[in-house]
């Protein structure tokens, strides 16, 4: 089969692979149909080392299954499903809380197990893992259902950590795939203003479609001081940072009003951060996040993406063949485009 490769930063290959077999009694095989690049795969492909490649890429994918396991029941051939990007066995302790990404059988793709920008992908604990889509969807819902897999429920997981009910004030950071779907899910959520922090106007015209209410493309004080001057001087009771750098970061800090909370979903690229009295302790903020547990909310964001209430997938603004992967990691890297969708 063919499968997308990173050798080193900069340096993304669509090569031959062994064909993904069972290894384990719970595992599946999956053929996939649509997969896409990760804003977090361009974290890598901006520092991977030479000595640390090659490793498989991608984590998001959708796809139907070509085989299972022995002790993979409810799950056959033929049958179109979504994978989140950690795989899980769903009844462990830590998976009754909801809380996937600590499975203690689980891991995450193109991790330590095959990419999923590739033919075909083998799916540990497939049964805990894969989510059954049905069979005659129309397929062009497949953006929309791929975005299950990680940002439809990355940003959620943003606002659902922050608590965002209804009536709130938010601030979202960052006008990447995940960013504008944490919009989404904090309208969905009820928040009544929805402050988007971005600067492409591409990108922040799509986020007021999803019901961001105000765009500040300052960054930095200048931005902070527009969410302040928007709110009243106290900030939004809410942040959702869905970018990950350390300016991101203290962007959140400043613009959070006292006892609020600060929601962290983009991959952390530091260890130390602010948190201190002047911080966070002071004003009573509290630091919450981290990877999504995607499979805890398929079942919950599926019938609004099936009934078209919710148009996830139009976070996809380019499509390309497999070959063509490297010019998707490309097109992001450069801000051409916002999210890539790959068809093998």
């Amino acid at each position: 089969m063919r499968a997308t490769f990173l050798y080193e930063a900069g340096d993304v290959r669509v090569q031959d692979a062994p064909d993904p077999v069972i290894e384990q009694s719970t595992d599946a095989v999956v053929r996939v149909l649509r997969s896409c690049v990760c804003g977090s795969d361009l974290h890598p492909y901006h520092t991977l080392t030479a000595a640390d490649g090659p490793v498989p890429m991608g984590h998001e994918f959708l796809g139907t299954i070509e085989e299972t396991g022995s002790d993979v029941s409810g799950l056959k051939r033929g049958d179109l499903v979504v994978a989140p990007f950690a795989f899980a066995d769903n009844t462990c302790e830590f998976c009754r809380e909801g809380l996937h990404t600590s499975c203690p059988n689980g891991g995450f793709f193109a991790a330590g197990v095959g990419g999923a920008q590739a033919e075909a992908v083998r799916v540990p604990q497939a049964r805990g893992t894969l989510v059954k889509l049905p069979t005659d969807v129309d397929p062009e819902l497949l953006p929309s259902l791929l975005t299950l897999a990680d940002v439809y429920g990355t940003g959620y997981h943003a606002a659902h950590q922050a608590r965002v009910r209804p009536g709130d004030s938010v601030t979202v950071i960052g006008d990447g795939a995940v960013g504008l779907l944490a919009v989404l899910s904090a309208k969905q959520l009820g928040a009544e203003r929805i402050i988007l922090m971005g600067r492409h106007k591409d990108r922040t015209d799509l986020g007021r479609f999803f019901g961001a209410t105000d765009v500040i493309a300052e960054r930095g004080e200048e931005g902070i001081a527009k969410v302040r001057e928007l709110t009243g001087g106290h900030g939004t009771r809410a942040v959702l940072e869905a970018v990950g750098h350390m300016p991101a970061y203290e962007m959140a800090v400043g613009a959070v009003r006292p006892g609020g909370v600060i929601s962290r979903v983009g991959v952390p690229q530091y260890e130390d951060a602010p948190v201190g009295f002047g911080s966070l302790f002071g004003p009573n903020v509290t630091l919450t996040g981290g990877p999504a547990p995607v499979r805890a909310y398929i079942e919950g964001l599926l019938p609004a993406v099936l009934d078209g209430t919710v148009d996830p997938g139009r976070v996809f603004d380019r499509t390309l063949p497999l070959e063509d992967t490297a010019e998707g990691y490309r097109a992001m890297d450069r801000r051409e485009a916002l999210k890539v969708l790959i068809t093998p």
